[in-house]
């Protein structure tokens, strides 16, 4: 099989199966989807679920996150993984986007990226779901799947990014990060995959072996 007709065969199958994917995370806005975001590194996205409303109602805006302690956020995100560089990493953004950007969330890397706490991926997700732009951001499910069924060798995040995006076309790059982030987390999980119900163990190079 070449990775032409393993890519075609399984975008084929997630476009057919999941026609409109969509993110987890709960938001109205692209602040709160920034701020969903940043608290769902290495922590799950039903437990930021949990988190967010609360903290939105306190902090509907990034000038109301920008005037709360670093303390009064804690106390809404304690429950998430590394609450205390998160709350701190929340704060600084929300004060340097009602500082440098009046208050609205970037649409571009490099100024996503300049905000305390974003890094590649989450610019990534804020601008493919926030602004529709064709990223493919690559967390730990994306890469893991990438790998297993031969998407990608990539040795780091920015390179499976890379060769997904030469293979995907630019209209399904953001549909194709949820569905093989979706696929990582419900089917080809990190210590058990289910091969068996899986839909595309025919284009899978571990399977394969």
């Amino acid at each position: 099989m070449t990775i032409k007709e393993r890519y075609q065969g399984i975008l084929e199958y997630f476009q057919q199966e999941q026609p409109n994917p969509e993110t987890e995370l709960q938001h109205h806005n692209p602040f709160q989807l920034l701020v969903a975001v940043m608290l769902s590194a290495q922590c799950t996205d039903k437990r930021v679920n949990m988190v967010t409303p609360p903290l939105f109602e306190a902090y509907p805006t990034p000038q109301a996150m920008a005037a709360a302690s670093v303390e009064d956020i804690l106390e809404y995100v304690k429950s998430v993984s590394y609450p205390n560089s998160k709350a701190a990493h929340l704060q600084a953004m929300a004060r340097k986007l009602t500082d440098e950007f009046d208050g609205q969330v970037p649409d571009n890397m490099k100024d996503l990226t300049s905000l305390p706490g974003v890094g590649r991926k989450t610019a990534n997700v804020v601008m493919g779901a926030a602004f529709g732009k064709a990223t493919i951001p690559v967390d730990t499910h994306v890469y893991r799947v990438s790998h297993r069924v031969g998407l990608s060798q990539g040795k780091t995040p920015n390179d499976v990014e890379r060769d997904l995006a030469r293979h995907i076309p630019e209209e399904l790059r953001f549909k194709a990060h949820h569905w093989i982030l979706l696929h990582g987390r419900y089917v080809c999980k990190a210590l058990k995959p289910d091969c068996l119900n899986c839909g595309i163990q025919q284009y899978c190079k571990q399977y394969g072996k």
